[in-house]
């Protein structure tokens, strides 16, 4: 990597680590995991981020570690689960967000939770979804109809949606 110094990490992180924190919050429903995810998105870019003084491909590589740690909890979670923790428990319970809506959105999964938020939130490309996602480029658009169906489904189903 380019080696960042102090004054240049400072700004990425100024500039970067509002939006890193909300998009692995609204993935995850847990403000504590949101904590430390960001901050060891932040720790490996530093470690071993891209070999490039580019700051649009620091903020992809950041997202996509953020996104592959997102996974990574949400796969220990779930074994942890079925290996007999209580369901529940502290350690897996989600917050309960503020509103009907963003409560509709938490009950997604945490692929749709990502594809939407990464597509509608942070306004990025399908090239760019599928590069933080680790997926392919030609499958982000079905992912992510699917995803818009399922959520428009929950809020029609919730008496949230206006058809």
């Amino acid at each position: 990597m380019a080696q960042l110094d102090e004054a240049a990490f400072s700004d990425f992180y100024g500039s970067h680590a509002r939006a890193l924190w909300a998009y692995v919050y609204r993935v995850t429903g847990h403000g504590a995991d949101a904590d430390d995810i960001a901050q060891e998105a932040f720790l490996r870019l530093l470690r071993a981020g891209p070999d490039t003084g580019d700051v649009e491909q620091r903020r992809r590589f950041l997202y996509r570690v953020a996104s592959n740690l997102i996974i990574d909890r949400w796969r220990r979670t779930t074994r942890h689960e079925e290996a007999g923790a209580l369901p529940g428990s502290p350690a897996t319970a989600p917050r309960e967000p503020d509103d009907d809506v963003a409560r509709t959105f938490a009950t997604l999964s945490a692929r749709d939770r990502a594809l939407l938020w990464l597509a509608y939130v942070e306004g990025e490309s399908h090239e760019e979804i599928a590069a933080a996602l680790g997926v392919g480029t030609r499958s982000i658009k079905v992912m992510l109809f699917r995803a818009r169906r399922r959520l428009r489904d929950l809020l029609h189903a919730r008496g949230l949606s206006r058809t």
